[in-house]
């Protein structure tokens, strides 16, 4: 745990504030380091999961993701390649590294790799528009998350129970727009930027 051992620890009262430096800021702050104080109150981490545009569940005890460590930096990625978003999350001032496996039943997905060439390499900023079974899904190829923390350049679809994707659209950083159809759920794929016309489409190993 990154949290002090002594959970009625108080810090003190800060000290006047030092007019010469120019700041909000008290005269010794490192004591709260060097003292074991934390400024955390064991606040646990929530979990909520999106119901398709009706409001969220509030997952937090049932998915055992309520650490009362002092998370900072939450990473979501499918790391054992089943279509399910994993999570991991970084505590602040050391402690474990948290990895909960997404064990939900498992639904429709795809992951979409992007090479850009006028682009940069990864596509980053990318925009996808992609249309399912009457319903639309955007994301952005943007893999910064929080604190210090960065996700895979994979950008995740979950297509619930469609089979394939009727279309979709890929919007590059380079201001090339790419439309493709019938998109087979399933798998990691590769899409190329290229000039005129569909993308290219590789079927990436697991």
């Amino acid at each position: 745990m990154s949290q002090p051992t002594n959970r009625n620890a108080i810090i003190p009262r800060p000290g006047k504030l030092d007019g010469s430096l120019k700041e909000f800021w008290a005269e010794n702050p490192w004591q709260i380091i060097t003292e074991g104080n934390n400024l955390s109150s064991f606040e646990r981490n929530r979990l909520f999961i999106n119901r398709n545009g009706k409001g969220f569940l509030e997952a937090s005890h049932l998915s055992g993701a309520d650490s009362d460590g002092d998370g900072r930096s939450a990473v979501a990625a499918d790391l054992f390649n089943t279509g399910r978003m994993d999570l991991v999350v970084r505590q602040s001032g050391g402690g474990a590294l948290l990895l909960y496996e997404n064990q939900l039943p498992a639904r429709s997905s795809l992951r979409i790799t992007l090479r850009g060439s006028t682009s940069n390499r990864q596509g980053i900023g990318a925009r996808l528009v992609a249309e399912v079974a009457g319903r639309r899904i955007v994301r952005e190829n943007y893999p910064a998350n929080s604190y210090f923390s960065q996700a895979p350049a994979i950008v995740h679809l979950g297509l619930g129970d469609a089979r394939q994707i009727d279309k979709l659209t890929i919007h590059w950083p380079s201001g090339k727009t790419q439309v493709m159809a019938n998109l087979p759920a399933g798998g990691h794929i590769a899409i190329e930027e290229a000039g005129e016309g569909l993308a290219a489409v590789k079927p990436l190993a697991p």
